[in-house]
């Protein structure tokens, strides 16, 4: 772990953590990780929060007894919870005399490169400043086709952005367990994970009535997070001192070992900030050079799938349908389907304006 006096450390905060099942403030738990939060910058740690329960408490002032399921009724209720919950914070954070800045994001800020860069400058610009970043996903204009799924994937993605040490993911149980403690008495903690491999087999069903994430969305965002170089700790957000304790390194929670995959902030973010707008199925031929870290030409191109334009990003896929790789194409659709298969003096003769790599190996990363 990074020199512990100059950390970057993003924090997730879920909803079971943050509210009641009415929708009702936590303030103890709240007041206490904000108090953590403020402690460890005033020791020069950079701290960044992601917060979910815009929606959960919003539920409060509307009398809900549960979430609500149509996308209209839940960007409704985030528009009345988003600022409750920011207005909870800043008075929290402004007893101990700590800014914050309040920032809503969607997908588009983080799969357009543009867009990408400019978050993650504001960031940084904050931090540098002494402020405190309180993130969350603009839940009241987000739709499926915007939205990071969670605020799991969004702290993991806010992780990458600002080149975070430590992602801590705090929840409503201890960490990872084998299978759902409060229904089966043989569920065993796993206090570390340093290989994906290793927790192949454990149920990662559990999901609590407030949050749309669960323990899968955590240990998805633990995979992203940890493929960037950050460590990653799941662990229960009503513990006191949790945060500091991660920060520390004492044994809490369920860890996650960063595993760098040596891949720069630009492959990072085509890799995991990027969505894929169409399929490339490649020939066994192709699929052994990009595994040789070639790049895709047109001839190894079996078919395609989507509606993609020139300078988006595809998935590449074997003709098993296992994804290989992920890129931004130098061809549309139309244009790679009149020249699949073909030789590159073959494409010249069609296209002579033509790239003659369909994707070039610069602008393409392997997935695991």
């Amino acid at each position: 772990m990074a020199d512990q006096s100059k950390m970057t450390v993003v924090v997730k905060i879920g909803s079971s953590t943050l509210t009641d099942e009415r929708g009702k403030f936590r303030l103890g738990p709240m007041a206490g990780r904000v108090a953590e939060i403020c402690d460890l910058q005033a020791k020069g740690h950079k701290m960044v929060l992601v917060s979910s329960g815009a929606v959960s408490s919003g539920m409060g002032p509307l009398r809900m007894k549960r979430r609500p399921t149509e996308v209209v009724d839940l960007q409704a209720v985030a528009a009345v919870g988003q600022g409750r919950l920011y207005h909870t914070y800043s008075q929290l954070f402004g007893h101990e005399e700590v800014v914050t800045a309040q920032i809503l994001l969607t997908t588009m800020d983080i799969a357009a490169r543009t867009q990408f860069l400019n978050a993650r400058n504001t960031l940084r610009r904050l931090l540098e400043w002494g402020c405190v970043p309180i993130i969350n996903e603009n839940d009241t204009t987000s739709t499926d086709e915007l939205c990071f799924g969670d605020n799991d994937t969004l702290a993991a993605q806010v992780a990458l952005l600002v080149g975070a040490d430590l992602l801590v993911l705090l929840t409503d149980t201890d960490g990872l367990y084998t299978a759902n403690p409060n229904v089966d008495k043989d569920a065993v903690f796993v206090s570390e994970v340093h290989d994906f491999s290793e927790i192949a087999t454990v149920d990662l069903s559990t999901k609590s009535a407030l949050g749309l994430g669960g323990m899968r969305s955590k240990v998805g965002a633990a995979r992203i997070a940890t493929s960037g170089g950050v460590a990653t700790i799941i662990a229960r957000g009503n513990r006191p001192g949790v945060i500091g304790a991660c920060v520390r390194g004492e044994s809490v929670g369920t860890s996650f070992a960063s595993r760098d995959l040596g891949l720069g902030a630009f492959k990072l973010w085509l890799l995991y900030g990027k969505r894929a707008s169409g399929r490339i199925v490649v020939d066994i031929g192709a699929a052994r050079a990009l595994k040789g870290r070639g790049s895709l030409l047109p001839v190894g191109i079996v078919a395609t799938d989507g509606d993609f334009d020139a300078g988006e990003a595809v998935s590449v896929v074997d003709e098993a349908g296992m994804e290989l790789a992920k890129g931004i194409v130098n061809y549309s659709r139309a244009e790679l389907d009149s020249v699949k298969g073909l030789h590159s003096h073959e494409v010249a003769d069609l296209l002579p304006q033509a790239s003659p790599e369909a994707i070039h190996r610069d602008y393409l990363v392997l997935v695991e």
